[in-house]
């Protein structure tokens, strides 16, 4: 006999309500759960997107004088701004060690000679016509990998009241006649000086340059710190004249109008006039291009540019722009300096040889 048993079939009916209710609940489940996943990929990506909105700056501009308009980027455009300051020798050397590692997306140093040792490593990014073009074409390297942000000029600083203008040499190389023995103050260990002399070597020789550095020192020219030390001994009859750059003298009128100094150049194309520039570059592994390129774009905007005359008394990189302190515009002093490559003013380990040999470091 055959006995009835209850068998549960194998494969279920796909018809049947319990399979259907169970497979629309892992349905809903699983797109329940890939809408939640989506709504919170679509809430994170901007914030990931703010996130990447940064950029890394080796600053060989000083914080005083620039913090406030980085700040206003970082306010106008939404970009964190990480910036490391330093001297821009100090942070060249950092850049080459740091090679492909180096976190900075950009450099901005006060000296072409610290552009230019990047520069000749490779490591800074040709830049986009577009940019380059804003420029006269001596205001950035001939390869295109840095510009310029603003000039200064070397100058001849003088007492209003101690030295007959007359008498002033029109050559730097006159400073070591014995009329002015004891009378001059120059900074042999200041960048801005070493940047000087590299210039007068690549024009001179090394032998020549050597030898006026011991004339000079023979003369007993007065060695200072830095430039606003020397002005300083300016108007207090330490000295008479002074090796310097043009903006010291517009930085103490600030607060003393009636600062007992006055500026001149040397003669025309003189080896003592030499015209130098902050300026920046890219570099080639910066992870924030973009960013980078925006940043160099309103270092050039008309107002920046102008800010960068009222309050730090340097030159406008921009043709046609009128400035109040400095009255002759950098297109004019730039026919004074002989004809240099600023690339080259990155050659400095033979200048600080010379003043080794000289006795001045």
């Amino acid at each position: 006999m055959m006995t009835e048993t209850n068998h549960t079939p194998r494969y279920p009916n796909r018809l049947s309500a319990g399979y259907i209710a169970a497979s629309l609940s892992s349905k809903a489940g699983r797109f329940f759960r890939l809408t939640a996943l989506l709504i919170v990929l679509l809430v994170i990506s901007p914030a990931a997107d703010a996130a990447a909105q940064s950029l890394t700056i080796y600053s060989g501009r000083s914080k005083a004088l620039v913090e406030p308009l980085i700040k206003k980027f970082e306010a106008e455009h939404g970009i964190r701004m990480n910036v490391r300051y330093g001297g821009s020798t100090q942070l060249a050397v950092a850049l080459l060690e740091e090679g492909r590692r180096t976190p900075a997306d950009v450099f901005w140093a006060q000296d072409a000679g610290a552009l230019g040792a990047v520069h000749r490593n490779g490591m800074f990014e040709t830049l986009p016509s577009d940019l380059l073009s804003l420029l006269p074409e001596q205001l950035h390297n001939s390869e295109g990998t840095w510009i310029a942000t603003s000039g200064r000029a070397r100058v001849m600083a003088y007492s209003t009241s101690r030295v007959d203008t007359a008498l002033l040499p029109g050559s730097i190389f006159g400073l070591a006649d014995r009329q002015w023995r004891g009378r001059v103050g120059w900074a042999p260990s200041n960048g801005s000086f070493q940047s000087l002399l590299t210039s007068m070597r690549l024009q001179k020789g090394d032998d020549v340059i050597l030898q006026w550095l011991r004339d000079m020192r023979g003369n007993n020219a007065q060695s200072y710190i830095n430039n606003s030390a020397m002005l300083q001994a300016l108007a207090a009859g330490e000295i008479d004249i002074a090796l310097t750059n043009h903006y010291y003298l517009f930085r103490f009128r600030e607060t003393d109008p009636g600062f007992p100094v006055e500026q001149t150049f040397f003669a025309h194309g003189d080896a003592g006039n030499l015209v130098n520039v902050a300026g920046i570059g890219m570099l080639k592994t910066a992870g924030n291009k973009d960013e980078a390129l925006a940043f160099m774009k309103f270092l050039l905007e008309e107002e920046h540019q102008q800010w960068v005359t009222q309050e730090v008394y340097e030159y406008p990189v921009l043709e046609g722009m009128s400035t109040q302190s400095v009255d002759t515009p950098l297109r004019d002093i730039q026919e004074l300096s002989p004809d240099l490559d600023l690339d080259d003013l990155s050659d400095l380990n033979r200048t600080l040889d010379l003043l080794r040999r000289a006795g001045l470091l």
